[in-house]
């Protein structure tokens, strides 16, 4: 029961996504640029997905989450980049099931293909690496695009279920009377 009212609470859900978020945005830094690991095209477009999920559910924390139609369209801003994200895991994990030699490039370096662009050094750190979308990386013993899939999932179903239970009606208390 108590977790039902945890999830009436659709603010704390939305702060739940945006803590989450922002620590699996610290940790691929980390990973990258402590530990040396060497992102793909795929693992960056998961990096900016995650970004955009923390960027986009803190600035639904701004809104009045206490109308209905703002929490819908906060679902709808977070979901967004979530559904992306989930999408590019579930091409990663594809991607990585297949026999080596049959493994399609996943394309060029983003910070090649975005080298001219405007602002590129502000943003370039954001897109390094040039890792081969098939290699494997490995955390507790299961890929990374297999995690990253898991908290896009979860991501998407705590935010819908936290929406559904929240507007659910409030029970009627009803006060039993005992008349003689």
């Amino acid at each position: 029961m108590h977790n039902i009212r945890m999830l009436k609470e659709y603010r704390l859900a939305v702060w739940t996504v945006l803590w989450v978020s922002a620590l699996g945005v610290a940790a691929s830094f980390t990973a990258q640029y402590a530990f040396g690991m060497n992102p793909c095209v795929m693992c960056i477009q998961q990096r900016v997905a995650l970004i955009g999920v923390a960027v986009l559910a803190w600035a639904m924390l701004l809104l009045d989450l206490e109308v209905i139609n703002r929490k819908i369209a906060a679902f709808v801003a977070i979901a967004a980049p979530a559904v992306f994200g989930l999408y590019i895991a579930a091409k990663q994990i594809h991607l990585q099931s297949l026999p080596l030699m049959e493994q399609p490039s996943c394309g060029a370096p983003w910070t090649f293909r975005l080298r001219g662009a405007p602002f590129f050094e502000w943003y370039e750190p954001i897109i390094r690496g040039t890792g081969a979308c098939g290699e494997v990386y490995k955390v507790l013993g299961v890929p990374l695009a297999w995690w990253s899939a898991a908290f896009f999932s979860a991501v998407l179903i705590l935010l819908l279920a936290s929406l559904w239970i929240s507007s659910l009606p409030e029970p009627k208390k009803y006060i039993a009377r005992f008349d003689d």
